[in-house]
């Protein structure tokens, strides 16, 4: 055999070869911040360590619901509201003592105090309706306890009280303890740990117990320490006082409920009626029924002038204008917050503005920076309500059955499984075996929402109404559209020829920004609808908010993983047929997508043969066009140390451009097409020739 010879140092040599280079940024998140971002989502994908979070949420709300059935008053089934349970219906009309008439307004003031008392969350479903021009309507769902009742018969009183302390609307905690004894220790305070866990009732009220009880007795005393001097004293701040005082929590809406008849003469701790802070009152100086008429407008100069600074105008009866006067008299001169007085009305402070003047008249004006036309005439309001010497009488009290709510149920279940069916049915004819993976994932954002709704029941007195059903209903099609948004941009990455397991994860990057959006939108409109609307449209609100929240813990903590589990394995990974992600079906390009830019063509993907030729003449010569010069296939460039290379046999072929009868085929097909044409042309040539001699 002939040994072929070492190559020369010449052939090793790189080929000089024209290349095309296009400015790229260096940075490949700038060019492709989607790739780049769905790169390092497959690099760090860890879909069994999600999945396991998901396990432990359905296991700790489990648990939780466990635990309050077994120990305390928890039901396995959320509690329904008054149109599909039936409850106490209570019947009541105010009544004067005095005889005085009740107008509009005041009705109204009543329903929102009723409201307030039973239903401050506005999630328990009560209906506080009117009934002609004077009686309102109660409507309490279930069988409401004792106290419940008491609440709403009884009436609310005003009270204009000294404030003694003012403080923030939380409790007390033992890190804000430790910081108050090193204060009183004079020594230097720690700084605080923003990270530290919140603790427990009990906690806080161990850390009370301990600064009240300021001479070490172990027994809260509700007696001053000295004789009160006045009803602004600090004396009435006893061990007791202040022990509620850093118990109470403003921020838990069942202490803004109202409806605390306290002891006029005594001392007392309250919320701010919107939970921005708490007060410690002193016995009270004035009572509700010695203000005669309360308005509200636009302050006026000394000379007549109308200012843009609203306010709120009161005015005393004679006994009333007395004992203002002495109180105002005796504010002015105190510190702050001890200049303040509080307007209570029915146990909750509706105002607490400082004194700057005697107002000697029974004519007070309240105003402020913050003033607007609307919260001063609710405040008027207020204090007009208060002002009457009101009580309900009880006109009737009764059962109410759900007969027709039971009916409402039944058909909005139908309609709901309808709803259901249809979307299973789309699910499947669409997506085929990714179908399934919705309708697991619609099962478990019904146990999610279920756990919730059932756990609210327990610990807020949620109620569910016709019209939470109907928010539930609407979050099955918000839950589908998640998975449909997903599920297609999985295929549009595979009809541009990504592989299945790569398309999973870039089509996820780009799937969660408009399932983001989407949901966003959806909550937004429901907390607006929440804080905008009463009664039943509440419950539909407060049901799709938290059923937008259940859709994105799902798609998160569930879809997405299972997706990336499911497409590793040989049904999923390789498109089956009834995949729903089989390229044949989807009308993928047959081309794989290699990365930069670039698509390999499979074997025998080109149906395209070259075309034979017709042969040239010399009369007719066919050159070859620079283009076809200029296309010549590049070379590998770089060094070939170590490697054998084969001699070249003979001068390439160039390569014609993919144009005219060369379009549709690939470099090695053109060429050989240019090969023939050469042949044929030159056996043409050589007949004539022979021919002519």
């Amino acid at each position: 055999m002939r040994r072929r010879s070492p190559p020369s140092p010449r052939s090793r040599t790189p080929l000089r070869t024209r290349s095309i280079t296009t400015r790229t940024s260096a940075d490949p998140k700038k060019r492709h911040p989607d790739v780049s971002t769905a790169a390092q989502a497959v690099k760090q994908a860890r879909p069994g360590r999600v999945l396991l979070t998901l396990g432990i949420l359905l296991l700790t709300l489990s648990a939780l619901l466990v635990g309050g059935i077994q120990f305390s008053d928890a039901e396995a089934t959320p509690k329904l509201a008054l149109d599909l349970e039936g409850g106490t219906q209570i019947i009541l009309t105010p009544k004067t003592t005095d005889g005085s008439q009740i107008g509009d307004s005041e009705i109204d003031q009543a329903i929102a105090i009723i409201r307030q008392r039973v239903d401050a969350s506005g999630v328990a479903e009560a209906e506080i309706t009117r009934q002609g021009q004077q009686n309102i309507v109660v409507g309490l769902p279930g069988e409401p306890d004792q106290a419940t009742l008491d609440l709403v018969r009884q009436s609310a009183q005003l009270r204009f009280r000294p404030v003694i302390e003012v403080g923030e609307p939380g409790t007390i905690t033992p890190a804000l303890l430790e910081a108050f004894l090193q204060q009183q220790a004079g020594e230097e305070i720690a700084p605080i740990d923003p990270t530290a866990p919140i603790p427990s009732r009990a906690e806080i009220e161990e850390a009370a117990f301990a600064k009240a009880d300021r001479n070490g007795d172990g027994v809260l005393s509700d007696q001053p320490d000295t004789t009160p001097a006045h009803n602004s004293d600090p004396a009435w701040f006893t061990e007791q006082i202040e022990y509620d005082f850093w118990t109470l929590d403003c921020l838990d809406p069942a202490n803004l409920a109202g409806g605390d008849d306290y002891d006029p003469a005594a001392p007392a701790v309250a919320c701010q009626n919107d939970g921005f802070a708490k007060f410690v009152l002193g016995p009270a100086d004035l009572e509700g029924t010695d203000l005669t008429q309360a308005s509200s407008g636009p302050r006026t100069t000394a000379q007549g002038a109308v200012t843009n600074q609203w306010a709120v105008f009161m005015t005393f009866n004679s006994n009333g204008a007395t004992i203002f006067r002495d109180v105002t008299s005796r504010l002015m001169t105190l510190p702050s917050p001890q200049n303040q007085f509080a307007v209570v009305l029915d146990g909750l402070v509706i105002s607490a503005p400082s004194v700057d003047e005697v107002i000697p008249n029974g004519e007070a004006v309240i105003s402020g920076s913050g003033f607007t036309p609307e919260n001063t005439g609710a405040l008027a309001n207020q204090l007009s309500f208060g002002s009457l010497p009101l009580n309900f009488e009880v006109q009737s009290e009764e059962q109410i059955s759900a007969t027709l709510g039971i009916e409402q149920l039944q058909r909005g279940i139908l309609a709901g499984l309808i709803g259901l069916g249809l979307v299973v049915v789309y699910m499947l004819i669409q997506y085929h075996a990714l179908g399934f993976v919705a309708l697991v994932s619609l099962a478990v954002a019904a146990l999610l929402s279920y756990l919730a709704i059932a756990l609210l029941s327990w610990t807020t007195g949620y109620r569910l109404s016709l019209a939470g059903v109907a928010g539930l209903i609407v979050a099955i099609g918000i839950t589908a559209d998640s998975f449909i948004v997903y599920f297609e941009r999985i295929r549009d990455e595979v009809r541009e020829g990504r592989r299945l397991v790569d398309a999973v994860d870039y089509g996820w990057v780009r799937a969660r920004r408009t399932i983001l959006a989407s949901d966003a939108v959806n909550f937004l409109a429901a907390v607006v609808l929440y804080f905008l609307a009463v009664g039943g449209v509440r419950g539909f609100a407060f049901t799709l908010g938290l059923t937008t929240i259940m859709d994105l813990a799902v798609v998160f903590l569930f879809t997405h993983p299972v997706m990336q589990l499911l497409i590793r394995t040989r049904f999923f990974g390789q498109g089956g047929r009834f995949s729903g992600l089989d390229p044949r079906q989807l009308g993928a390009s047959q081309a794989t997508y290699r990365g930069r830019g670039q698509f390999a063509e499979p074997p025998g993907a080109r149906t395209a043969t070259p075309r034979t030729p017709a042969p040239r003449t010399a009369a007719e010569p066919q050159p070859v066009t620079p283009a076809e010069r200029e296309g010549e296939e590049p070379a590998v460039v770089g060094p070939a140390v170590g490697k054998r290379t084969r001699k070249a046999s003979g001068p390439r072929t160039p390569v014609p451009a993919a144009e005219g009868e060369f379009a549709g085929m690939s470099i090695a097909e053109r060429r050989a097409a240019l090969r023939e044409r050469e042949k044929a042309a030159a056996a043409a040539e050589g007949t004539g020739s022979e021919g002519g001699a």
